[in-house]
């Protein structure tokens, strides 16, 4: 070829057909080649040259103004770009056009201008350069090009090739950067201009460029969403559930608020204008009939005087219901039988229960959270299964988030990225990488155990991957300068890229920044991903657990204080950290727990004893008997305890925590009505009599309330989770030998009890007799108590007056209607804080979590069985790069991210599919190749077609005659044959990313794909990963969760495969999608249950319904604190409702039982029962759960303030104020008539009663 040269001061010559540029003058000194700025005619070149520059540059024909080095230098450079955006060939084509017209046009001279030279080795070389271009061809290529993503790194392509440009000024901006030495980039400077000087003659490039949407050059919907194709069927992933809401002016209130508002207006107003309309009638008819007082006064004290001689209580002359008749029949021959042989009774009753006890040897206690909260059945667990079979397990994460302090707190936040804070990430990493666990006598450490995802370093997420975590490395790169620049670089430039061969998004290494302004990050978050095995494996979770105990150690001992001392602060946690804090928390209240039993039993020794007098308080005490009821309450418990362990079933921590403390609230509650019963007989009537009238009395509710609680706790066995179900089974097991000891053991209890008092033993010290005859008040009828003249004397009364009633059922009402508003503000979820012991460490870690975390959990696709054959559409179905189905999963997942407030999706997932079938392109021709004899031919870069000492690789003699794996004849729409996917598959997961090709599969996608029995045209499991949204609080958590299997079942229905989706949470929460149904349905089975027991046992239906409307009205209000107070609905409260199902029994059953058994009118027969269970109710139910309730409020767990004080608390409030002012008022009004006596009934039972 003739070479014209230019010499010195002569006019370049600026016209068609002539360079601007021709040949290589000279090279930098890390080997980038420079151009000669010699202005000649373009030259035609040889038919191989012109073939292979039509092969990459279709636009260039005839003659050129390039060499056949130059052209081969230009394919090395855009080799390296071409896997990022060949799976969109409209941008493709636009970005080769780009560099075609500027290395080999032959009008190169009418829009380049070398505006700079420079001297190497005396040859005259470029150095700058100006590059007219059209707006029009900008635009145009930036267009087509700015959503075209790339896969593997879950990002778009433009954040490798433009620094994540946001028009195309910038891009040509980044594009034409003169690169620094060892940087990729121009050798020279390139100046992008839209228009040349109009008396240069020159004129700007444009060639016509390529819309995405272009029929023949078309990209797929992910990385071209305007194609028409896209937009008509481009829909809101999930629709968002707005609340319906209404507006009055400028309140605004929720449809469910103001519709209960309404009903609650009518409902008062009708039962007010019925309330005085019965009022007046009443006044009338009054007037008008005046009854004798002589009758009514003469007919009471013959009912008291035949009740006297009868020996039995008046209250009893009702008729009782047949089932109640016969429990009365039962429990007073029962009394007599236990009142004649108590020590027989107690030994077998205590016997029995020691027997179940035994079990007690086989007793194990469940920690692991998986098998706590996540039922047999569970379809999130199974899904986690199949993920950690097929693919691999989810990895453990070791985190620490360095943070910065404002010095006020309304200043700024500081950067964290400065000299001394990096210097200080590099102490602490050499501490880490030190750091060594002794596991049964061989030592550990973090290379031994972390995750390396190309097999030889760690991938370890922190900025001083930038480094290539070596300190050394600082200075030298150029110190803060060099992380600000790999920020807009991390995946285009060499020295960006981590240790482990892969690019850091700093949005995994930093926190507290917003948007892209990594800079102004206020916290550093290291995270070591370490591996994970399948039922411990190869002890991998034995030692992983091993070296995170001793790097929490570490933390606090050693990077805590190095930290600190640089006015910074440090939270820190590891994968077995919430475990390991758990089974701390479990003994941390044990003290609490205690203090709250002891006074408990200080209260029932107070309660069951009489009103203390100085001279006899040490017999009429009872502080011996509490004890005694104490120990059965905690051997009914050890009994229940024994007996699941005995076959099998392991305890939790709330069985031990929970149980003791409910068995005893419910237990306490029969022995202050059975002790009080007995003081109220008449004293003149022998022991034995006393004991069966009051087994009489109170037997028949006692034996409701317990039934209705055992069966409130037994429908809990029918939860699927776990916790909860074990729980109830223990529960109801406990209470259940609670009531049967209560009725056995502690009845003999009370008889020694009483013969010790009659004895004038001393109390606790029964061998001690005296001799001081007591007051003579003693015999006879014992003068009713305080707090029982207060009930019948004052609160009865009040109650009674009609205003009053009106206003309690009113306000009661408006109560209920109250807390169905409020229930529907309740949110599901546990937040781990409450969970934890309020000094643990991770309380900081997920404040931090919450405050500096920029990106969510990782987010899989879960693909099964997927047919990949050429005979199968699958392939198109799923891929989201040209010729796939504008419909596809990848291309839904990446229409979902555009949207990720209603998603919870942050970013297109990436694919291994659409990076296999780039990697297999011809366009991607550093990539799949394959050598002479048949086998894989890595890129130029990598050995052994390049060493690795080597500076810099070309064309080397190994790789020479290497070719791609396939020319466009070879495929079938640009997709492979069942063959070549099968044979081609293993060779890109086995492939390593380099600059030439960045596509290789191995590290990215190495666990994204079962090859296990591939061969057969199926893949059993292939995943795709994308991330989640930040995730703050624990409806984020649930909500996303609903949202992704949402989508997951839109997209298997419209692709008739199965997908579905897996984080790691999932397990723990799918609980929480339908928990309001299943708390809905055990509550609603509970309150049946008693209902159901009820009504069998009092044989009237509306009673029944009174106690059911009173417990649900209990539950609802309860449901209501919940709200206010913030409780969530979560295994722990559904496990406190249920149990609220139970323990309202107790203050609406027994005052129920005393007014349907007594006689007269609704009014009088309130006032009875008010006299005779009000205190029994007041001073053994609400005050004995109250006083160990309020210790509760000094435990050192917020989950117990949260969930057993205040929920505990509410519940014995009301049920107090249900019990003894809303059911008395509601029974006054609407109570159930009475059973009258029949003579012969009421003749009969007394002479029953006089035999032996």
């Amino acid at each position: 070829m003739q070479i014209l040269l230019i010499l010195d001061g002569v006019q370049a010559k600026e016209s068609a057909g002539y360079c601007a540029m021709y040949d290589i003058c000279g090279a930098r000194s890390d080997g980038k080649v420079l151009n000669c700025p010699y202005n000649i005619p373009a030259v035609k070149p040889n038919d191989l040259l012109s073939s292979k520059i039509q092969s990459l540059c279709p636009t260039i024909t005839g003659n050129v103004c390039c060499t056949e080095t130059q052209f081969d230098t230009l394919r090395s450079q855009v080799q390296q770009a071409i896997p990022f955006i060949v799976g969109c060939p409209a941008c493709l084509r636009n970005f080769l056009n780009l560099f075609c017209e500027l290395t080999c046009s032959p009008d190169q001279s009418l829009f380049i201008n070398v505006t700079s030279t420079t001297k190497i080795k005396n040859n005259v070389t470029v150095d700058g350069i100006q590059y007219y271009i059209t707006d029009a061809f900008g635009a145009g290529m930036y267009e087509s090009c700015k959503d075209v993503k790339f896969g593997s790194s879950n990002s778009r392509a433009l954040e490798f090739l433009g620094a994540g440009a946001k028009n195309f000024k910038e891009w040509f901006a980044f594009i034409g950067q003169k690169a620094g030495d060892n940087l990729p980039g121009s050798p020279y400077g390139i100046k992008f201009l839209p228009t040349p000087p109009v008396s240069s003659g020159m004129k700007p490039m444009n060639v016509s460029t390529y819309s995405c949407s272009d029929d023949s050059l078309g990209c797929s919907c992910g990385d071209c969403p305007s194609t028409a194709a896209c937009s008509s069927k481009s829909a809101i992933p999930t629709q968002k559930k707005h609340s319906c809401s209404i507006r009055i002016g400028s309140l605004e209130a929720k449809c469910v608020d103001f519709i209960l508002a309404i009903l609650y207006i009518v409902l008062v107003s009708l039962f007010l204008g019925g309330g005085l309309l019965h009022r007046i009638k009443g006044k009338k008819k009054s007037s008008q009939m005046r009854p004798l007082p002589e009758a009514v006064n003469s007919q009471k004290p013959d009912t008291i005087q035949s009740q006297m001689l009868q020996n039995t209580p008046q209250r009893n002359s009702a008729q009782l219901s047949t089932v109640q008749g016969y429990m009365a029949d039962f429990y007073r021959k029962y009394g007599i039988w236990v009142a004649r042989h108590p020590t027989l009774v107690l030994c077998l009753s205590v016997f029995v229960v020691l027997l179940l006890c035994v079990g007690l040897i086989r007793f194990k206690v469940e920690t692991r959270p998986d098998k706590l909260w996540v039922g047999p059945g569970s379809k999130a667990a199974e899904e986690k299964r199949f993920f950690d079979t097929h693919l691999a397990p989810f990895y453990r994460i070791e985190q620490l988030i360095i943070a910065t302090v404002p010095n006020t707190p309304h200043e700024k936040v500081p950067e964290i990225l400065t000299d001394d804070n990096m210097k200080l990430l590099f102490d602490i990493q050499k501490k880490v990488d030190g750091l060594r666990a002794n596991h049964y006598g061989s030592m550990v450490s973090l290379t031994d155990i972390c995750m390396k995802p190309l097999g030889e370093d760690c991938a370890t997420q922190s900025v001083l991957q930038y480094f290539k975590m070596k300190s050394e490395n600082y200075d030298e790169f150029g110190g803060v300068d060099h992380v600000k620049y790999c920020f807009e670089h991390f995946t285009s430039t060499e020295s960006c890229l981590s240790a482990f061969k892969g690019p850091l998004d700093p949005t995994t290494a930093l926190g507290g920044f917003s948007g892209n302004s990594y800079s102004e990050a206020s916290a550093f978050i290291v995270t070591y991903p370490v591996d994970n095995a399948v039922d411990n494996k190869g002890n991998k979770t034995e030692k992983a657990v091993a070296w995170e105990k001793a790097f929490i150690q570490l933390a606090k001992d050693e990077l805590l204080p190095m930290v600190k001392a640089k006015k910074l602060t440090l939270s820190f946690s590891s994968e077995s950290s919430i475990e390991e804090e758990l089974k701390r928390e479990s003994t941390a209240d044990i003290i609490t727990i205690a203090i709250s039993y002891l006074v408990m039993f200080a209260y029932i020794s107070l309660a069951l004893g009489d009103a203390p007098r100085l001279n006899s308080f040490y017999i009429t005490s009872k502080v011996l008997l509490g004890l005694s009821g104490v120990l059965l309450v905690m051997l009914s418990v050890l009994g229940s305890v024994g007996f699941f362990s005995a076959i099998g079933m392991k305890s939790t921590l709330i069985i031990m925590e929970v149980i003791p403390f409910l068995v005893l609230a419910v237990g306490v509650d029969n022995m202050c009505i059975l002790v009080h019963a007995v003081k109220r007989q008449e004293q003149e009537l022998p022991l034995e009599r006393r004991i069966s009238n009051a087994l009489m009395e109170v037997g028949p509710s006692i034996t409701l309330a317990s039934l209705a609680e055992i069966l409130a706790f037994a429908v809990g066995a029918f939860i699927k989770m776990p916790a909860v179900r074990v729980f109830s089974m223990f529960a109801a097991l406990a209470v259940l030998l609670d009531f049967l000891l209560q009725v056995t053991a502690f009845v003999a209890l009370i008889v020694f009890d009483f013969q010790r008092t009659e004895s004038k033993r001393v109390d606790c010290f029964p061998c001690i007799k005296t001799s001081k005859s007591s007051d003579s008040s003693d015999r006879g009828h014992r003068k009713a108590g305080l707090l029982t003249r207060y009930m019948k004397e004052v609160h009865a009364p009040i109650l009674n007056h009609w205003a009053v009633k009106i206003l309690v059922i009113a306000f009661f009402f408006g109560l209920a209607m109250a807390g169905i508003a409020l229930s529907t503000r309740i949110e599901p979820g546990l937040e781990q804080q409450i969970v934890l012991p309020q000094d643990s460490y991770l309380q900081g870690y997920f404040n931090d979590l919450a405050s500096y975390l920029r990106i969510g959990p990782p987010l899989y696709f879960v693909l099964k069985n997927y047919n990949y054959s050429s005979e199968s559409r699958q392939t198109n179905q799923l891929c989201s790069i040209n010729k796939c189905d504008s419909n596809s999963l990848l291309n839904e997942i990446t229409k979902a991210s555009l949207t990720p407030e209603l998603s919870y999706i942050a970013k297109p997932a990436a694919s291994w599919l659409d990076d296999f079938l780039v990697w297999l392109s011809p366009e991607a021709f550093g990539c799949c190749r394959k050598f002479t004899n048949g086998t894989f031919c890595p890129p130029d870069d990598q050995p052994p077609c390049c060493s690795p000492d080597q500076v810099s690789c070309g064309l080397s003699e190994v790789c020479k005659d290497c070719t791609t794996c396939f020319r466009h004849a070879d495929l079938s729409s640009d997709r492979p044959s069942t063959i070549q996917f099968k044979e081609k598959l293993p060779w890109f997961l086995n492939a390593l990313p380099s600059a030439d090709c960045a596509k290789g599969g191995h590290g990215a996608y190495s666990s994204s794909v079962d090859l296990q029995g591939y061969e057969n045209g199926i893949i059993q499991a292939s995943s795709f990963r994308t991330y989640h949204t930040p995730l703050n609080k624990q409806v984020d958590y649930v909500n996303s969760m609903r949202a992704a299997q949402e989508f997951s079942e839109k997209v298997s229905r419209s692709l008739k495969m199965e997908i579905y989706p897996y984080s790691v949470f999932y397990m723990f929460f799918e609980q929480y999608l339908d928990i309001w149904k299943t708390a809905l349905i055990n509550l609603s089975i509970a309150i049946a249950a008693v209902f159901v027991v009820c009504l069998i046992i009092t044989c009237s239906f509306w009673s029944s319904a009174i106690i059911l409307l009173v417990i649900s009205m209990i539950i609802i209000d309860l449901l209501g604190v919940m709200a206010v107070f913030h409780i969530q609905l979560n295994a722990l409260s559904v496990v406190n409702l249920v149990m609220s199902v139970g323990i309202a029994v107790e203050f609406c059953v027994h005052i129920t039982h005393a007014f349907s058994i007594s006689i007269g009118d609704r009014n009088q027969r309130m006032k009875e029962a008010l006299g005779g269970m009000g205190a029994s109710v007041f001073s053994g139910i609400t005050l004995t759960k109250l006083v160990g309730v309020i210790v509760l409020s000094f435990s050192r767990s917020e989950v117990f303030v949260v969930y057993y004080f205040k929920m505990y608390l509410a519940l014995v409030l009301l049920g107090f104020l249900h019990g003894l002012v809303f059911l008395p008022v509601f029974l006054s009004m609407f109570g159930p008539a009475p059973r009258h006596v029949e003579g012969e009934r009421q003749d009969h039972r007394p002479a029953d009663s006089s035999q032996p």
